[in-house]
């Protein structure tokens, strides 16, 4: 067999980092990780070629060569994978889809030969098996949760390193809470699953050996889900890792607030490379995290708990939503107040929608108020269902609170928020990379020179240079991401 895996284009949006990767000459900020993981479950002797549209493009020759295309994607790729879709079925080419949005409602696809959904660990297999047969069916599909302490290494071989900013792993699947607003539990179940040490390090053994230097996102939707394993097992083994390997990598994740109660953990991730968290704060209204359900966030100082993880030094990045039916018509300034005061610098905030299948989605449909589908774009001013405050006053607010965090002068104040409690980690760095030195030059000439905000830039950049060359670091990195997050926001407030 031989075959095509296609990763369709990511529009433009907040977390493609679109405008801040071209700072550091890379094309795609993280390499599809599922896609990767498939690859290495199929068969060893059949020929793969992995196709990311985010780096290069997809050709008819490519397709013509394949046997089978598979494609897997999430909501906000839809329009490139009914692209794909269409390419193959007018050059002949049979398709096998999964992943998040097949498996949310692969209904809506037309022209697809095999639907291959859920976790791949549980319905491959029995297609691959029908598949030698000859008798393959149209949709596998399965409600296991599978053990993923069997999951193989990704097939790192089939994708050109350099062209990405980060380098990416899972540790484990499942979330332990239940948002209303939130689909992962619907794709991966509420209780943690996790790989083992030796697992682990299995992995990150492989992305040393292919030469790998610099970060690695650890994609979990909420890593610290099993707080006793990592602080017993996992963390002290990518520490002692780390070090015998003198520090070749710096990790990012996902977590809930409730790191915050637990500073052996804080100290255990810094110590293990970690130096980014994201946190869906969502709101700091309290009526809103009771409708949504968001339990880890209630009944707690969110900013008192954001600093302190942040004084561990674990830069804080947040999710922030606006539309809940609780939310006052004071929503927006109390969302700006809130992110200025917790520096938060990089705050992505999204208007509320309702994903396929969701609890939220299950209740507005019970109450006649869905209006399309789920775009899985998060700042795209884009509304799936009725909202219980007036449409335009909506919109409006949320355009203001865009227009307000991204512009320079409340983005560098936050920047200064963050470094005055940040607390820089120990950890031996490591070596400078050559894209680094580039990102430092064009942020001189693209911010410092020509772009906005010449003088909040400046003042920070000398006043951190001087003091603290490691606060300082963080700086230019976060002023490059100031810059592609205003891009975004002229596009969709100018929209």
């Amino acid at each position: 067999m031989k075959i095509l895996l296609v990763y369709p284009q990511y529009p433009d949006t907040f977390w493609s980092f679109k405008h801040a990767l071209k700072f550091v000459s890379k094309k795609a900020a993280f390499p599809p990780l599922g896609l990767l993981t498939v690859a290495a479950m199929l068969p060893q002797d059949w020929e793969k070629k992995l196709v990311d549209m985010n780096v290069t493009r997809l050709s008819d020759k490519d397709i013509k060569w394949a046997d089978y295309v598979f494609i897997s994607a999430m909501a906000v790729q839809k329009k490139s994978v009914e692209e794909v879709i269409s390419r193959c079925n007018s050059l002949g080419t049979k398709i096998v889809a999964g992943g998040p949005l097949f498996t949310a409602g692969f209904e809506d696809f037309a022209g697809i030969d095999h639907f291959v959904l859920g976790e791949a660990e549980v319905t491959l297999k029995p297609f691959l098996e029908d598949l030698r047969k000859g008798c393959a069916g149209h949709v596998y599909r399965s409600d296991e949760r599978p053990d993923i302490g069997k999951t193989p290494v990704p097939l790192w071989s089939l994708i050109n390193m350099k062209q990405y900013s980060s380098m990416n792993l899972q540790y484990s699947r499942g979330c332990p809470f239940d948002c209303e607003f939130c689909d992962i539990v619907i794709l991966n179940g509420h209780k943690p699953r996790t790989k083992s040490k030796d697992q682990l390090i299995s992995e990150l053994d492989a992305l040393y050996e292919q030469g790998w230097r610099g970060g690695v996102f650890v994609v979990d939707d909420n890593f610290i889900g099993n707080k006793n394993k990592l602080k017993a097992e996992i963390l002290p083994a990518f520490i002692e890792w780390r070090k015998g390997k003198r520090y070749p990598f710096v990790f990012c994740t996902e977590a809930s607030i409730n790191l915050a109660d637990d500073e052996e953990l804080m100290r255990l991730m810094v110590a293990a490379g970690f130096d980014v968290v994201f946190i869906g704060i969502e709101t700091p209204n309290k009526e809103s995290l009771l409708e949504c359900a968001k339990s880890q966030n209630q009944n707690r100082d969110l900013v008192t708990s954001v600093k302190k993880i942040q004084k561990f030094g674990l830069e804080v990045q947040g999710g922030f939503i606006i539309g809940f039916d609780s939310d006052p018509e004071s929503i927006f300034q109390t969302q700006i107040d809130f992110i200025q005061k917790s520096g938060v610098v990089t705050a992505m905030v999204g208007l509320l929608n309702a994903p396929t299948g969701t609890r939220l989605y299950r209740r507005l449909k019970g109450e006649g108020r869905l209006l399309n589908s789920f775009t899985g774009n998060n700042t795209d001013y884009s509304l799936n269902f009725v909202p219980k405050m007036d449409s335009k006053k909506l919109i409006s607010g949320y355009r203001n609170v865009l227009d307000t965090i991204y512009s320079p002068k409340r983005y560098y104040e936050r920047i200064r928020t963050f470094l005055q409690v940040y607390r820089p980690p120990r950890s031996t760095p490591g070596k400078v990379q050559m894209h680094q030195i580039k990102a430092f030059i064009r942020s001189i000439w693209f911010l410092g020179i020509n772009g906005e905000g010449k003088r909040h830039y400046w003042r920070l950049f000398i006043s951190l240079l001087i003091q603290s060359p490691p606060k300082f670091a963080r700086f230019i990195v976060l002023a490059i991401y100031g810059y592609h997050f205003r891009k975004i926001a002229e596009v969709y407030i100018s929209g």
